[in-house]
């Protein structure tokens, strides 16, 4: 069963019934896990202690998990790790592009800023959870003190800022094994899936990507180049039927250079949804960081600048429009692509996960998003019942609407960037 989850307290709900409910294994993967998730942590402590079969695992990021402070990521697992040293296995990534000199005058926080484990998903037995979602319930102050941890390698033959190439294999021939037993395979030229199999065109299709640019891992490249090169409007039919949609949104809107020039090259319908400046996550915090909003909307008018310049923009129905998303006392971190054949069907393709689908996911990070293949069930079904491919297609509708509900007009054409704020946009190129 495929179930879309629209609202943060849904996502964390079904996660605590899940904890809950585990006979087998618990799994997690994110960026890292809050301060305030007493109640996470206290769930899984009460599995392991009532099910003595259940095993945990968390894979998490080295240097997000790490800040200095009472409350960090590291802090917070050691009791689980204390009380079953058997049962709890804790794997920290530390991206190797920051090493050297650099590794050890770079503070934190601006460390994460040479890559972090941005892949999120979360499991429980069978039941899977996906998500663009941290584990973060709330954020406690910060205590700038030294800590420190002491981390077990597993690999003695490979100096851990020497990792490129036996990440790029172990990641490439996972991905390759698991793709073969199933019968599935990113098309070079054709389509955007092809298969050796005979593959149920009534069921949905669901596989992952990754992108770790650091390790030339470029799958989700792939599959989005693969995807704009076969959206293409039908001849002979009015454009309003037949012209393709896509519905695109990031919280931290700088889409990458190389997915900005599909939008732009390609006669699709785009609607793009961003964060205004008060729904950044950032919006508010002290010193550098509190510019980063600023930032984005320097990356937003650079954007519709091109997209002026490419005559591609928004006019009656069609081109491609960028609306900014705000709702009071709410952040945005929404992030994906719905594809529908006509702007007036249902989506039949989204893309799905970690991917901000900017720079610094396509270089920076290594990220894991999921792409889901509808087949369209328009007709099928009897007639007021939908099948549960449709049922599906009208939840990845209702999410879209649900998305655009609180989108409103562009407005920042209207912001004045600081000379400080573009230099610092400058410096740090693509770690937005």
């Amino acid at each position: 069963m495929i179930r879309v989850l629209r609202e943060p307290t849904e996502f964390y709900g079904l996660l605590l019934d899940m904890i809950r409910r585990a006979e087998q294994r618990i799994f997690i993967s994110s960026l890292y896990i809050g301060s305030a998730e007493s109640e996470l942590i206290e769930a899984i402590r009460k599995s392991l202690l009532e099910k003595p079969s259940v095993q945990l695992h968390l894979q998490l990021d080295l240097n997000r998990s790490t800040r200095p402070g009472t409350s960090s990521t590291a802090k917070i697992l050691l009791p689980l790790l204390h009380e079953f040293p058997d049962r709890v296995t804790v794997s920290m990534f530390r991206s190797p592009s920051l090493r050297g000199f650099l590794a050890k005058i770079v503070p934190p926080r601006f460390n994460e800023g040479w890559g972090t484990w941005h892949a999120k998903i979360y499991g429980v037995d069978n039941e899977i959870i996906i998500s663009g979602l941290s584990t973060k319930a709330g954020a406690g102050p910060h205590s700038y003190q030294h800590e420190n941890y002491f981390l077990d390698w597993p690999d003695p033959q490979t100096h851990p800022h020497k990792i490129h190439v036996k990440a790029q294999e172990a990641l490439s021939t996972f991905q390759s094994s698991q793709r073969t037993i199933h019968g599935i395979q990113l098309a070079a030229e054709e389509s955007l899936v092809s298969s050796s199999n005979d593959i149920d065109l009534n069921n949905v299709l669901l596989f992952p990507i990754i992108q770790a640019g650091q390790f030339n891992i470029r799958e989700e490249e792939s599959a989005l180049s693969l995807l704009f090169r076969n959206l293409h409007t039908s001849e002979g039919r009015p454009a309003e039927q037949c012209r393709p949609l896509v519905d695109l949104t990031s919280g931290y809107f700088g889409l990458y250079e190389t997915y900005q020039n599909l939008v732009l090259a390609n006669n699709v319908t785009t609607r793009i949804v961003a964060a205004s400046p008060k729904a950044n996550g950032f919006y508010g915090s002290k010193g550098i960081s509190g510019r980063i909003p600023e930032g984005y909307a320097l990356l937003e008018q650079r954007f519709m600048t091109a997209v002026k310049r490419a005559g591609r923009l928004w006019k009656q129905g069609t081109g491609v429009q960028l609306t900014e998303w705000e709702k009071d006392g709410w952040t945005y971190h929404a992030k994906g692509i719905w594809v529908s054949l006509s702007p007036s069907s249902l989506p039949v393709l989204t893309l799905f996960g970690s991917t901000n689908l900017n720079s610094r996911s396509a270089h920076i990070d290594t990220e894991l998003s999921f792409v889901m293949l509808v087949p369209s069930a328009e007709g099928s079904s009897p007639k007021g019942i939908l099948s549960p491919t449709a049922l599906v297609q009208k939840q990845l509708k209702d999410e879209v609407e649900g998305l655009r509900a609180h989108a409103t007009e562009w407005k920042g054409e209207q912001r004045n960037v600081r000379f400080w704020t573009k230099v610092i946009v400058r410096l740090v190129k693509g770690m937005l």
